[in-house]
């Protein structure tokens, strides 16, 4: 009997995904220090992997996240994806869906932007920031591959890139978009209002003129959550043939969806999967907040009536995961690591 390819295709995706929503695994976290390669000063990022062992419930950066520091890895090898984060903000808001991959059998290295974080502000509104981050991440590709813990169980394919925000403007640079500032300018001219997008009034700050988009071939993919995408026209968009999978709310109070997600889905070259969800404002992809961050930042924890952030979330999971098998390769399962980890699933 013959079986169409495109068929045999899915039919061993879905049990490469049901194997690994099976598996075992538990999220591992691997702190590691990178190389800015805008200053050469040390940067942050937090590895999240497929690990056998114990997790802990931490609390890092204010967000409670259960995992297994420098556990041992899981045996297999796995596709790589850098997180980046929007402006002023922390990966731990993203932590989430970090470990739900890394649960599923994927490598989510997190980089802590230099300068735009939520400790140090020092580079918004700069050139540095806007072409640094995703120097950024082609740095972190490197130092992931390099590293002694994970370098090992990492495919030699293509690596994903997840942008929140302005994260999504990142991944899209680094993808093969050429941000047109003009279009920055203009932008503020006609929406003064918009305080996220224009605090330098539509004109960013020279402070590294010589740097310049660099895109990196080794990305495959990118998925995007409410990505900041106003810089990119058409022509902008003309060096990004890779698939995108894109989420924006029609309610987000931040980043306006017709200038942003809406327009960038009707102008990348290749056809988004394009997701809007209603009713959903700009932080509903945001980690649910406990009772601490709701005293502490009730304006990033409340959704509108009707919004299940924990659906959303759910839904994030298990379609993101999908995308990136299907776009990357699968995780290349070692019937070793179940094995070893079934009698910790047997105690639970």
């Amino acid at each position: 009997m013959n079986i169409p390819r495109c068929l045999l295709a899915l039919v061993l995706l879905g049990g490469l995904l049901a194997q690994a929503e099976a598996a075992p695994w538990v999220a591992g976290l691997h702190p590691m220090t990178l190389t800015d390669p805008v200053d050469d000063r040390p940067m942050q990022a937090l590895a999240f992997y497929p690990a056998i062992g114990a997790t802990r419930s931490s609390r890092i950066d204010g967000y409670p996240v259960d995992v297994a520091e420098d556990a041992p890895v899981a045996l297999g090898q796995f596709p790589l994806l850098v997180l980046s984060h929007g402006n002023t903000g922390s990966p731990l808001a993203l932590h989430y869906l970090a470990t739900a991959l890394a649960r599923q059998g994927f490598v989510v290295v997190a980089v802590v932007h230099p300068g735009d974080n939520a400790r140090d502000h020092s580079r918004l509104g700069t050139l540095s920031n806007l072409y640094g981050r995703p120097l950024q991440v082609s740095a972190a590709i490197t130092a992931a591959r390099d590293d002694a813990l994970l370098g090992p169980y990492l495919n030699d394919g293509k690596v994903g890139v997840i942008g929140y925000s302005a994260g999504g403007e990142t991944a899209l640079i680094v993808s093969g978009a050429q941000p047109d500032l003009d279009r920055l300018r203009q932008y503020c001219l006609e929406r003064p209002g918009d305080a996220d997008a224009c605090k330098t009034h539509g004109v960013l700050i020279a402070d590294r003129s010589e740097l310049a988009p660099e895109a990196d071939s080794r990305v495959g993919a990118v998925m995007l959550m409410a990505p900041l995408s106003l810089l990119f026209g058409r022509h902008a968009l003309a060096g990004v043939h890779i698939p995108a999978l894109i989420y924006s709310g029609d309610s987000d109070q931040l980043v306006a969806v017709d200038r942003n997600a809406e327009a960038l889905a009707r102008k990348l070259p290749i056809t988004p999967d394009y997701r809007l969800l209603a009713g959903a404002g700009h932080f509903v992809f945001m980690a649910r907040c406990d009772d601490e961050q709701r005293a502490r930042m009730p304006a990033l924890c409340k959704d509108a009536d009707g919004v299940d952030r924990r659906h959303i979330h759910h839904s994030l999971q298990r379609d993101t995961a999908a995308f990136f098998s299907q776009t990357l390769g699968a995780p290349a399962l070692d019937q070793r690591s179940a094995a070893s980890a079934a009698p910790r699933q047997q105690q639970r």
